[in-house]
């Protein structure tokens, strides 16, 4: 049984890091050009780095004495994200293979759906919390297969796609950092970094589709 502490422990600490190491070169690419050089170094660190972070938040979820159904969870809405911004990239192609897409979005869906019903079920009342996550996930997810259904839509919206879903995943980042270190009281830690961010993710799709009726016309 320590041993399996001890094991648990070093996750936790390993989890903590690689979530640092996302923060940080989370945010220089988001401030680098877009294309150049330092934008894709660093996104694809904090790429690996937020993959790492979720799969051991997964893990650490299952470990003796730290079940936790919320944490596993939030690792499958954190990795969503960044598993299915990086796939973007693969849609600037003319017939892209969306056999992974779909089973990345069919999962966040159905992982969705057990975030609102396991709490009614368990406890006969919904976590409010989980329940915004999940709903989130859920129209991102309900979003991709409409776009799957028009390759020609998802072709020109690769970009959009891309950059929504990669600071989503930043966005996942920057929640746990702050829930965990408590910045805020209460449930607001939850929200806040997902309002801004909301909002920033909504200043990018709007730049985005300004740029393509500008090529448009």
């Amino acid at each position: 049984m320590r041993n399996i502490e001890e094991t648990t422990q070093i996750l936790i600490y390993v989890h903590a890091a690689f979530g640092g190491i996302a923060l940080l070169t989370g945010l220089v690419s988001i401030l680098a050009k877009k294309g150049k050089k330092i934008h894709r170094k660093s996104g694809l660190i904090f790429f690996y780095s937020m993959l790492l972070s979720g799969i051991t938040a997964m893990i650490i979820s299952v470990m003796p004495n730290h079940e936790s159904p919320f944490l596993f969870a939030v690792g499958i809405f954190s990795l969503y994200f960044v598993l299915t911004g990086k796939r973007a990239l693969n849609f600037k192609r003319k017939s892209p293979d969306l056999k992974i897409d779909k089973m990345i979005s069919s999962i966040m869906i159905f992982t969705g759906v057990l975030m609102i019903a396991l709490p009614i079920v368990l406890t006969k009342s919904i976590n409010i919390i989980l329940a915004v996550f999940a709903i989130v996930g859920i129209l991102f997810s309900i979003k991709d297969f409409i776009l799957f259904k028009n390759p020609e839509r998802l072709r020109e919206a690769w970009l959009k796609l891309h950059l929504s879903k990669m600071l989503g995943g930043y966005i996942a980042a920057t929640t746990a950092f702050v829930v965990v270190n408590q910045f805020f009281p209460g449930i607001y830690g939850w929200f806040i970094p997902g309002i801004i961010g909301g909002f920033f993710i909504a200043y990018w799709s709007r730049k985005m589709n300004k740029k393509t009726n500008t090529n448009v016309v």
